[in-house]
């Protein structure tokens, strides 16, 4: 499997990791592996541990030092894939500046609120008129990933944004769906989201890949509950069974990797998508992780090979940046059981290492006005660049 070459020069970001069994532990190996002066931590963190107690422990230990981050569906970083953990990634001063803004109650935001808060970290940023701002600043996204909001909350960001590109990932809880958090400055939020407005002075590249292609099967949503994305019949069929009728299973056969190896995809704007399903419920409807509709038409996919087309995207960026530094990755938690079912995740874990790729497992991945699934989105830093 390929491997990106050494190139000369670093962005600074700094990566730390730990599985220690409690969060003093855990605190205390992470301050040991960062090195180095920051203004920005972004972490990420399994549900194992407590969200206050991680919030203020990574405060304490790195004061002055704003932290923010989510509860996740598992990590990865320079010790591979990490079901349970935290992951620290830590932004230097020095050719970067972030500004964040908190969005509250993600249910009852709107297009209003969005601008609103897009013009305050604007104004931090100092826009001149002929600013191509794509080309030095982008947004990281980080939301409640049972919210259900992520859809019209990306679409009223991006048409906020305007030219500048939008990425990031909804906050898991392992795969119990019952609770997940967010953290900032100290803060333990719940139904919020964090924007980030990332200024870089090193090259940057904005990227999604996927690995599925869709068959001539097709099932139609019939009976919904759009406000809690979940569908009883497809086909004028219980949802749950009409579902594995397709993919040739029995209802009681269906669970996540099934969900995984056989996800639903919607055509827009002549490419696919997909609306991956987070769980069967008992009465045999099915719940989702992406907005739902009745009248909606799936398409039954089957994966591609996840490794070949991840390397393919990630060689193109190394290409195209002179050499890549770190990969800030959101990567759909169906992706990485995709990967444990076919036996392939230890391939997984040395591309990513390969081409320094960390970041979390995701309920759902963003891409500018798109909130997607079993995707991997994500920003790739080149070598080059610098300065104050």
């Amino acid at each position: 499997m390929g491997r990106r070459a050494a190139s000369a020069g670093s962005c600074g970001i700094g990566v730390a990791s730990s599985r220690a069994a409690t969060v003093p532990a855990a605190v205390d190996e992470l301050r040991a592996q960062l090195a180095g002066e920051f203004q920005h931590i972004l972490a990420f963190f399994s549900v194992d541990y407590d969200a206050a107690e991680v919030a203020a422990g990574l405060g304490s230990a790195f004061s002055g030092v704003k932290v923010s981050g989510c509860s996740t569906a598992g990590g990865f970083g320079p010790n591979g894939l990490m079901e349970n953990g935290i992951l620290l990634v830590a932004f230097p001063h020095r050719g970067f500046h972030i500004h964040t803004g908190v969005i509250e109650d993600v249910a009852a935001f709107g297009v209003e609120r969005a601008s609103q808060i897009v013009r305050e970290l604007k104004a931090r940023i100092g826009i001149r008129g002929d600013d191509k701002l794509r080309d030095r600043v982008f947004g990281i996204m980080l939301v409640d990933g049972l919210s259900n909001a992520e859809e019209t909350l990306v679409a009223a960001v991006h048409w906020a944004f305007g030219d500048m590109q939008l990425i990031g990932g909804s906050a898991g809880d392992g795969l119990s769906f019952r609770q997940t958090t967010l953290i900032h400055d100290g803060r333990v939020l719940a139904r919020s989201a964090l924007l980030m407005m990332v200024e870089s002075n090193h090259p940057f590249r904005i990227f999604q890949t996927s690995n599925f292609e869709p068959t001539q099967i097709k099932l139609v949503v019939t009976a919904a509950d759009t406000e809690c994305r979940t569908v009883y019949e497809l086909n004028a069929e219980p949802a749950a069974r009409e579902y594995a009728s397709a993919i040739g299973l029995l209802p009681d056969e269906l669970g996540p990797f099934s969900f995984a190896s056989y996800p639903l995809v919607v055509k827009v704007g002549g490419d696919y998508y997909c609306r991956s399903i987070r769980n069967m419920n008992p009465d045999g409807s099915l719940s989702f992780f992406c907005a739902i509709d009745e009248g909606l038409v799936f398409t039954v996919a089957r994966p591609k090979d996840m490794l070949s087309s991840t390397e393919r995207v990630l060689e193109e960026l190394d290409r195209s940046l002179g050499g890549i530094d770190l990969v800030l990755g959101f990567d759909c938690v169906l992706r990485r059981l995709d990967a444990e079912n076919r036996q392939i995740h230890r391939q997984l874990e040395d591309l990513y290492r390969g081409y320094g790729v960390v970041g979390f497992h995701t309920y759902g991945e963003q891409l500018n006005s798109m909130h997607l699934n079993q995707t991997l989105t994500g920003v790739a830093f080149g070598c080059r660049g610098g300065g104050p």
